[in-house]
Order: structure tokens, then C-alpha cells, then sequence
């Protein structure tokens, strides 16, 4: 896909995600802190991989992408939680996230916590009630993000990640498949399961986003390496202070390079049968070359 093409269709996607989530807790009820919490994070902003790509492939699977915005922004809030607890002393204790403070450090713990639990409900809610999905649709893509999100999806990941200290490639890899790659694929088949797709694609978005998350995630242990902390949008070097291993420890960064190439050419393979105009095997190429 022709660049200028590929940016297009990302802006709409990701101007129609921003617009929505814009519009998410914007009252004032005497509880405003918590809201005002929760879109400090929500509206940070970040590439919006996650909702872009339940759009695309919901536009694969036949059905007015549009629809299915809300769906996409669930997601995202699911993910936004996540990063506010991540960020948290408890966990990796992080000052800056997207080059700002993080949300403990503006709100204080206790509500940087609260706003993380508020914006897990809400994004179910947001499915449930979304008006443009039948209700048997709705309720595959509760299951999905929960599945993705819960106990043995992103939470397991990052039990893993902080308690059972992780250091053989299998390990890490176990790590990653789940606290990143579940909620990328989990991504990917909101949107084919919202337009009630095919087996068959949603099978190709499970791959594709398990390779992705993989490949996203080896890169970002390279750029805590190699990045610069104004591009990257959090400190450079974290994994190394906190005594982490790595996929840099195991491979070097050369090394890690060609691991990124290679499930993101894995990637595109489980899609090219349905991706006729390209787009997410170019978002996969990007992807393997972001610098933040």
C-alpha cells in the first residue's frame, strides 16, 4: 500500500477513535476528579494501534467500520488502565509515560488506582451498549476482551513479568505472548468478531496479532536500549535498573533486529490472503521500525 494511502485511512481511524474517547467522561458530577483522572490518561494520546487495527479488520470482515468505534475504544480503555497500574510504585514505578508525568504522579496513588478500576467496567459497557452491534455480536466481544484482559490473558503476563522474574527466551516469550500480545490479537478479533467475520479471518487476526505483539514488544526492549527519551516517551534504560532480563540480554540488539523481522514477516503472512489493499501488512512493517 502506497504510503500517502496507508496514512489516510490510519488518520480517519485514529481522528474518529480520538473524537469518541474526547467524548468519554466529560460530565461534571461532584466525583469530577475521578473522570478528570481517568481522561488525563485516556487522552494522552500514543498511536491508537490497538483501536485502528479492531477497525480494520472489522472494515475486512464486510461491515461499516464506523460502527464498530466504540467496540475499538473499549479496548483502549482497557489498555489505558493497564498502563496506569503498570506505571504505579508497586509495579515498575515509572515517573514519565508518552512524555508526561504519569498518573500517580498528578493524581496521587490512591486515585491514579481508582481511575484504572473505573475504566475497566466502562469499557464493557461501552460494547454492551454499543448501537450499531446485534446483541449476540456484543457479546462475543465482551468474551473476547475479557478473555484478553483477564487472569490468564494480560493480568497473568504481568504476574509473570514483575513476580516470577522471567529469564530464558521461553520464559519471555510466554511474558509477552501475554501481556502484549493477548490484548493486540484480543484487538484484532473485536473486530472481526463485531461484524461477525468468518472463521477463518478470525483465526489470521488471532496470528497476526500474536505476532505483532511479539515483534512490538522485542522492539520496545531494544528501544529502552537504543531510543531517546524525548521520541520514546518514557525514561531510556528502566529494564536495566531494575534488573530485567531482556530479549537485548539474550540476543543484542542485532539479534533482537532480525527477531522483529521475522515475526513481522510471520505476521503478514497469516493476513496476506485477506489483506487485498495491503494496510496491515504495512502497519506491520511500520511497526518493526517505530523509534517510540
Amino acid at each position: 500500500m502506497e504510503k500517502r494511502e496507508f496514512d489516510t485511512r490510519y488518520g480517519d481511524y485514529r481522528q474518529a477513535v480520538e473524537e469518541y474517547l474526547n467524548g468519554l467522561f466529560a460530565d461534571k458530577p461532584h466525583w469530577a476528579d475521578l473522570y478528570e483522572s481517568m481522561r488525563y490518561s485516556l487522552l494522552a494520546g500514543g498511536k491508537r494501534i490497538r483501536p485502528v487495527l479492531t477497525l480494520e479488520f472489522a472494515r475486512l470482515s464486510g461491515m461499516d467500520w464506523k460502527k464498530v468505534v466504540p467496540v475499538a475504544c473499549a479496548l483502549e480503555l482497557v489498555h489505558t488502565y493497564s498502563l496506569i497500574h503498570d506505571d504505579l510504585p508497586c509495579m515498575d514505578d515509572d515517573d514519565l509515560r508518552r512524555g508526561k508525568p504519569t498518573n500517580h504522579k498528578v493524581f496521587g496513588e490512591t486515585m491514579a488506582v481508582l481511575a484504572g478500576d473505573a475504566l475497566q467496567p466502562e469499557a464493557f459497557r461501552l460494547i454492551l451498549t454499543a448501537p450499531g452491534i446485534a446483541p449476540a455480536e456484543r457479546a462475543a466481544c465482551a468474551l473476547i476482551l475479557a478473555q484478553a484482559a483477564g487472569a490468564d490473558g494480560m493480568v497473568a503476563g504481568q504476574i509473570l513479568d514483575t513476580l516470577h522474574a522471567p529469564k530464558t527466551e521461553e520464559e519471555l516469550k510466554e511474558v509477552d505472548h501475554l501481556k502484549t500480545g493477548a490484548m493486540i490479537a484480543g484487538a484484532c478479533k473485536l473486530g472481526v468478531a463485531a461484524a461477525g467475520g468468518s472463521p477463518e479471518l478470525l483465526a489470521a487476526a488471532e496470528e497476526y496479532g500474536y505476532q505483532l505483539g511479539l515483534a512490538f514488544q522485542i522492539r520496545d526492549d531494544m528501544l529502552d536500549v537504543i531510543g531517546n527519551v524525548d521520541e520514546f516517551g518514557k525514561p531510556i534504560g528502566s529494564d536495566k535498573e531494575e534488573g530485567k532480563v531482556t530479549y537485548v540480554d539474550l540476543f543484542g540488539i542485532d539479534g533482537c533486529g532480525k527477531k522483529v523481522l521475522d515475526c513481522t514477516e510471520a505476521a503478514k503472512a497469516a493476513v496476506a490472503p485477506f489483506d487485498g489493499g495491503g494496510f496491515l501488512r504495512t502497519l506491520a512493517a511500520s511497526l518493526a521500525e517505530r523509534n517510540k
